[in-house]
């Protein structure tokens, strides 16, 4: 039985976490089936925007801690690896990933949403990482939302191991937009759209550039890394029809269209 379900609307796929009776653990077996969807999606280059969701009383609290509870150390490590290359796999697809968030998201599950390169949530969500409160910090979460929130949030977050709301999650940058629940579809359909109008290629150029200098601390190293992507793209064919279709006040037809 599958623990995810996937359906397309134009150039907008939306998986669908479907175990609420684990409350969408990241168990071994859905971080399985989660990566060979997404990699079904990136080789297909069909749509442009992912949007990863949940059903049930929670978006998702995690690992399933039964699948570390006594298991020998392989196991655990298999565990970890295998959902590093989850994220991994989020971060180099060419499609731009929303997390759209409906209610409770912690420990990796907090890691999912932070992974992500945007990310929804309606008023009523709230947000942990509550390893302290097992014995067993949030080293892997702390990851991602270290590299999202300021410091000190990220730091309160994960040695208090309490809840934050959405609206906190939205100040200190876990999280894109907070919008009511009853008009989270809605929301994250507009948003997602905003994205999803545009080419393939150039949201594919744009993600992998906005990561790279990144993790480019000197500010100059980046803008040479980023001049030479620029020149390089400036000859790709959606650019020039870009270009054109500005210059001549029409609208663009892109590649992938």
């Amino acid at each position: 039985m599958s623990l995810i379900k996937y359906e397309e609307n134009g150039k907008i796929g939306t998986i669908t976490l479907d175990n609420d009776k684990q409350r969408n653990a990241l168990s071994l077996e859905l971080i399985r089936e989660l990566d060979a969807k997404l990699t079904e999606i990136a080789n297909e280059r069909k749509i442009n925007v992912v949007i990863i969701q949940a059903e049930g009383k929670v978006f998702s609290s995690g690992h399933n801690l039964r699948e570390i509870d006594g298991a020998p150390v392989e196991d655990v490590a298999n565990l970890f690896e295998e959902c590093q290359a989850l994220m991994e796999k989020i971060r180099n697809i060419p499609q731009v990933v929303i997390s759209k968030v409906h209610a409770i998201a912690t420990a990796a599950g907090a890691q999912l949403v932070a992974a992500s390169d945007l990310a929804i949530a309606s008023d009523n969500s709230l947000f942990a990482t509550p390893g302290t409160l097992i014995g067993l910090f949030c080293h892997t979460p702390a990851v991602f939302v270290s590299r999202n929130l300021d410091r000190k949030k990220a730091a309160e977050l994960l040695f208090t191991g309490d809840f934050i709301t959405a609206e906190e999650a939205k100040i200190h940058g876990l999280i894109n937009r907070v919008v009511p629940l009853e008009k989270l579809d809605e929301e994250t359909e507009k948003f997602a759209n905003s994205v999803a109008r545009h080419s393939l290629a150039v949201l594919e150029a744009g993600k992998k550039q906005l990561y790279t200098q990144l993790q480019i601390s000197n500010d100059f190293e980046a803008l040479t890394y980023s001049s030479d992507v620029m020149v390089k793209n400036s000859q790709k064919p959606d650019a020039v029809e870009g270009i054109r279709a500005f210059l001549d006040k029409r609208p663009a037809q892109w590649s992938d269209r």
